[in-house]
């Protein structure tokens, strides 16, 4: 059963014990699989009392060891996901996953860092590892339908810039596109070089099915180009004050996700650099697709995601 509160998860994972036997549970339910070759003729290697082992090192510790009896590997249900390597107490990761998963807004590293007796390094790589389980998936299929699509502008206004230097008043702010599927609800955001036909045109035809598709979108002259390739195109001009076409098509959609987005890295994050601004896409797209799920459905729906590995900077952290 999948924990309800911060207080239900606390009292289920007591221990470092309880919370390898709670992920396997979430990971595996019944049947444990190997992860090195995918075999489910595996057998429990140790600890033999289920709760500590003794290392090479004399101490004891808690993590559950399996051996597969196909490929004859060692691993347990941190062996290839984001968990990988950690140093981190397994215990501490479930929970700041249930408070990200729990988070409308987010969590910052630094909170992260105060309630966990963290360093702000460690704390800062735990939710970008988690933030990497919260990635879209590869190969999840074309939107269909109805779309909206839209764009926007992360980052501060150039007014606030200091100095007289090139750049003042202009805008360095990086540009996001949204796509909304209006029947199922589901987002998908894209951080692009620039607003233009050419790179809006290549991520609509990278995410939906152009053929069986109308697009909604505002105004704007940069969906000319792709919307004769569409099976259809209704757009609300945002210019004359309307925010629901005569057909009843309208943005509102992407614009309320990107209030949330906006007010959220604002008031949480504060700022967030081009370079990751990808990742943070992903855990608010997530969030957003998942919003019909309880926080502990959220939370075990993830866990069945963190079968990835964050690559840009080394582990054990």
């Amino acid at each position: 059963m999948e924990p309800t509160s911060i207080m239900s998860l606390v009292e289920r994972v007591p221990d470092e014990a309880s919370a390898y036997l709670l992920l396997e549970e979430m990971r595996w339910g019944d049947t444990p699989v190997c992860p090195h070759c995918g075999s489910e003729r595996v057998y429990f290697l140790n600890p033999a009392n289920g709760a500590t082992r003794k290392t090479t090192r004399g101490t004891m510790s808690p993590r559950r060891v399996w051996k597969c009896g196909a490929c004859r590997k060692q691993f347990s249900v941190t062996t290839g996901t984001i968990f990988h390597g950690t140093k981190i107490p397994l215990r501490k990761w479930i929970l700041v996953v249930f408070e990200m998963c729990a988070s409308k807004n987010g969590v910052a590293a630094r909170e992260i860092e105060r309630k966990y007796d963290l360093t702000n390094k460690s704390a800062w790589y735990m939710l970008h590892r988690i933030r990497e389980a919260m990635q879209q998936q590869p190969m999840m299929g074309l939107l269909s339908g109805d779309v909206v699509a839209d764009e926007t502008w992360i980052g501060g206004a150039p007014k606030n810039k200091h100095g007289k230097g090139p750049g003042k008043g202009s805008t360095d702010k990086q540009p996001v596109v949204s796509l909304v599927d209006v029947r199922t609800g589901e987002v998908r955001s894209q951080v692009v070089p620039n607003v233009t036909s050419r790179t809006i045109g290549r991520v609509i035809e990278e995410h939906v099915d152009m053929v069986n598709t109308v697009l909604h979108t505002d105004s704007a002259p940069v969906y000319r180009t792709i919307a004769p390739l569409m099976a259809g195109h209704q757009t609300t001009n945002h210019f004359l004050g309307e925010y629901v076409g005569r057909t009843g098509s309208t943005t509102n959609r992407a614009e309320g996700f990107f209030s949330q987005l906006k007010r959220s890295l604002d008031g949480t994050h504060h700022h967030v650099s081009v370079e990751h601004l990808h990742r943070y896409l992903g855990e608010f797209d997530y969030r957003y697709n998942t919003c019909k799920l309880s926080d502990g459905q959220r939370m075990a729906h993830l866990m069945g995601r963190t079968k990835r590995r964050l690559s840009l900077y080394p582990t054990g952290y």
